[in-house]
C-alpha cells in the first residue's frame, strides 16, 4: 500500500542496511510505503520511506560494493541533513554469530547489542594494538550506550517473550503474507551444521556437500526449530575481514562477543549463502517487534500530553502533533560523530 508523501519532520526513526538483501527484508516489514521527498543537494542517499509498528521510518542502504563503518557514517550524516528530526536509528542486517557454552547461537538466530560492564553494546574489534603471544589489546573509546528509550524497549520485549513467547514467527509470517514474491526468496533452509573452528570449509563447495562430517559439533535439535532464538550481548564491528574461525573465537572470548557485524568488505563470502536471506528477514522481524514496544508517531490532528524528563523543561507538556516520550538525544550509528550503537545482527 502506497500513501501520499508526508513531511521530512514526520520521520523520527532511521533504519540502516549494509546490503540490498537486508534492505529488501526491511521493506518487506513495511505496513505502508510512502512517496519520496525532496533531498538536500549534499544528500547522495536513496531512501525507502514507510510506516511500521506505528513509526514513520527512513530505510537507507550503503552504496553497493562500498562497505565499512566509514561508509555507514557517511550515509547517516547525509540522511540527517534531509531528515533533521531523526531521534534514533537501527543498523539491521546479517552478522556472523559466535556460539559458546552460554549462548547456543544457531543459523538464523538474532543477536541484539546490549550494554555490558565494559562496553556500550558494540565494540570495534580491529581498533587496538598487537601484544606478544598473539593477543590483541583493544584501545580507544567505546561506543556509549543507546538512548534509554531503546533500552527500556528491549526490557519490554524480553519480558513479553518470557510471558507470551516470541513474536518473531508471527511477524515474519505477516510480512510474507503481504509479499507473495518474497515468500519464494526468504525461505528457511533445513540444514544447520556447526563445525569445529579448526576445520576450514574453503574447498567444500557452497552447499557443503563435500564437508567432513567427522568435524561436526553435535547439538541437540530445538523443539521449535522454526522460531529464531534471540541473544543479547556484545556485537563487534570493524572493517577488517576475519576469515580464520580460530582467530574469531579468540577475539570473541576476550571481549565476550556474540556476533561480528558484516560491515567489512568481502565478509559475505564467509557466510552460508543459503541462510543469508532468512537471516536478513529474522533480523528485520526483531527490529519490527522492538519498534512496536516504543510509542510511535503522533497523529498531527490530535493534541497529546507528553512527559519530558530532559533538562529544565516542564515535566508535562500539552502539545498538538508532538509527543516527546523520553527519546534521548543519542544517534545510534557506527562511526565517528555518533554516540552509541544498537545493532541487530542476525546470525548467518
Amino acid at each position: 500500500m502506497t500513501t501520499p508523501s508526508l513531511h521530512h519532520s514526520d520521520y523520527k526513526v532511521a533504519w540502516i542496511c549494509a546490503l540490498p538483501l537486508e534492505m529488501a527484508a526491511a521493506k518487506a516489514m513495511l505496513e505502508e510505503v510512502h512517496g519520496p521527498l525532496p533531498q538536500r543537494s549534499n544528500d547522495k542517499n536513496t531512501y525507502c520511506l514507510g510506516k511500521l509498528s506505528g513509526h514513520n521510518v527512513i530505510i537507507a542502504c550503503l552504496p553497493s560494493g562500498v562497505y565499512g563503518t566509514t561508509s555507514a557514517a557517511t550515509v547517516v550524516s547525509d540522511m540527517r541533513s534531509t531528515f533533521p528530526k531523526v531521534e534514533f536509528g537501527l543498523m539491521v542486517g546479517i552478522g556472523g554469530g559466535v556460539p559458546n557454552t552460554s549462548a547456543d547461537i544457531r543459523l538464523g538466530d538474532v543477536v541484539v547489542s546490549m550494554p555490558s560492564e565494559s562496553s556500550g553494546g558494540v565494540i570495534q574489534y580491529n581498533f587496538g594494538k598487537a601484544l606478544p603471544g598473539g593477543n590483541f589489546q583493544r584501545i580507544g573509546p567505546l561506543h556509549s550506550p543507546p538512548p534509554q528509550v531503546l533500552l527500556t524497549a528491549l526490557s519490554i520485549v524480553r519480558s513479553n517473550d518470557m510471558l507470551n513467547g516470541s513474536k518473531l514467527g508471527i511477524t515474519i509470517a505477516a510480512a510474507l503474507d503481504r509479499n507473495e514474491y518474497a515468500r519464494g526468496n526468504f525461505v528457511r533452509p533445513d540444514k544447520d551444521r556447526l563445525f569445529v573452528a579448526e576445520y576450514t570449509l574453503e574447498n567444500s563447495g557452497s552447499d557443503c556437500s563435500d564437508c567432513d562430517e567427522r568435524k561436526l559439533i553435535p547439538r541437540t535439535p530445538r523443539e521449535n526449530f522454526q522460531e529464531p532464538g534471540v541473544h543479547y550481548g556484545v556485537i563487534a564491528s570493524g572493517d577488517q575481514v576475519i576469515k580464520d574461525a580460530t582467530k574469531r573465537d579468540s577475539l570473541a572470548q576476550q571481549s565476550n562477543i556474540l556476533c561480528f557485524g558484516m560491515e567489512a568488505a568481502g565478509i559475505m563470502n564467509q557466510l552460508p549463502k543459503d541462510w543469508q536471506q532468512w537471516a536478513a528477514l529474522t533480523a528485520a522481524a526483531y527490529a519490527t517487534v522492538l519498534l512496536a514496544a516504543i510509542e510511535g508517531n503522533v497523529d498531527s490532528n490530535q493534541a497529546k500530553t507528553s512527559y519530558n524528563d530532559r533538562g529544565s523543561e516542564s515535566q508535562f507538556n500539552d502539545h498538538r502533533g508532538s509527543h516527546n516520550n523520553n527519546t534521548g538525544t543519542g544517534h545510534q550509528f557506527v562511526g565517528s560523530n555518533f554516540s552509541g550503537t544498537i545493532n541487530f545482527g542476525s546470525s548467518s
